[in-house]
């Protein structure tokens, strides 16, 4: 298998786990994008030799003959869209990995999303950028991966709807009292996956999930009334699709995030993976519930800001960020975040939104006025 791969967010969670993912099938490495973790950026280069690589912020790396440097936003948003790699892994954290991720899907390459934040904000955009430029966007969530494995071969009038598995979490069983006093620290003790400090809190508020139905709708096309999250603590079930006949597909793997994206970078083929194997006699059993939305209002937020459409996922997006990095910062509540999010979209000023350039424009705006809600 010869293919080139350039990873956005190669210094991350999910950039660290694809490129072992990457060392493992002994693909090429032509692009890195990093953030900030200069020091690891530089111990990247020296094991793969890119083409080029690119960070975001900080000092400059040693030169090297192998590899061309760059440095700042721009650049990063301009290596995104060079034609040199096959598969872009886009796995840049947040509303920063919009315009990378944009320009990902401009060079028509097949882009290996982690970036679920650019679905929520701009998922139409992308989607008609997609099919205008030949590109390929096959998502590395556990959940949408799940998903998509579900539905080859299935003909979409016989989809009924579709089954995001959420863990719950590390409150699922906590009662709003405890929710009331939940630490930085309790929030950030995940029970089944290794991710980075903001989707696992988003894992705990259950925003997460409420952020992948609006992408599974943009993957998909399948309407909000017919996608449905359903808590699953052992997360050995990542996603389920029913049929119109009644018939339940299901993804069952280990819980690890490598697999999705050997998935993405193999397609269509299967290699074998150094990813655990599943023992159900070892599992056990496998439990399910309806997820507590009373207790956990992200959810809700997520789902209405989504059939609502237009600028609200961009407001819901960028409030819950601050939100995130304010409790983080322990300067706000765990139940503070939906509340700054429910009060985000209330008093927003709803508009319809064309462009790339509206949507982080938007997206500053909603930051500014949530910042002002906490007290700068």
């Amino acid at each position: 298998m010869s293919k080139r791969v350039a990873v956005l967010g190669s210094t991350g969670s999910v950039g660290r786990q694809a490129l072992e993912v990457v060392e493992h099938l002994g693909l090429s490495v032509v692009g890195l994008v990093a953030g900030k973790n200069r020091d690891l950026l530089a111990e990247q280069i020296g094991k793969y030799r890119p083409q080029w690589a690119v960070l975001a912020e900080g000092d400059p790396l040693p030169a090297t003959t192998s590899t061309r440097l760059a440095y700042g936003r721009e650049a990063v948003a301009h290596f995104a869209r060079w034609h040199g790699a096959d598969i872009v892994i886009a796995a840049i954290s947040g509303i920063a990995g919009l315009l990378p991720t944009w320009n990902a899907v401009l060079s028509g390459a097949t882009v290996a999303l982690a970036n679920k934040e650019s679905l929520v904000t701009a998922g139409e955009l992308i989607q008609q950028a997609a099919t205008a430029a030949g590109a390929t966007i096959i998502s590395i969530d556990s959940e949408h991966s799940a998903i998509w494995q579900c539905l080859q071969g299935v003909a979409s009038h016989h989809v009924q709807r579709l089954l995001l598995t959420a863990s719950g979490g590390p409150f699922r069983d906590w009662d709003r009292s405890r929710l009331d006093r939940v630490t930085v620290a309790e929030a950030l003790a995940h029970p089944t996956w290794k991710m980075g400090k903001k989707i696992t809190i988003d894992s705990a508020t259950l925003m997460n999930k409420g952020l992948e139905i609006i992408e599974a709708h943009w993957l998909f096309g399948i309407p909000y009334d017919n996608i449905e999250v359903v808590i699953h603590p052992e997360s050995i079930v990542h996603s389920l699709v029913e049929l119109v006949d009644g018939s339940l597909l299901a993804h069952l793997s280990m819980p690890d995030m490598r697999l999705p994206i050997q998935v993405a970078l193999t397609y269509p083929e299967r290699v074998v993976s150094s990813v655990g194997r599943l023992s159900l006699e070892q599992i056990g059993k496998l439990t399910f519930a309806a997820p507590r939305q009373e207790d956990f209002p992200c959810l809700k937020l997520a789902v209405e800001a989504g059939r609502a459409g237009r600028s609200y996922p961009i407001v819901l997006n960028a409030a819950n960020e601050v939100a995130v990095e304010a409790f983080l910062a322990s300067r706000i509540g765990f139940m503070d975040i939906p509340r700054l999010v429910a009060q985000a979209l209330d008093q927003h000023n709803v508009i319809n939104v064309s462009d790339i350039d509206m949507v982080l424009m938007i997206d500053r705006e909603a930051r500014e006025k949530t910042w002002d809600f906490i007290g700068k």
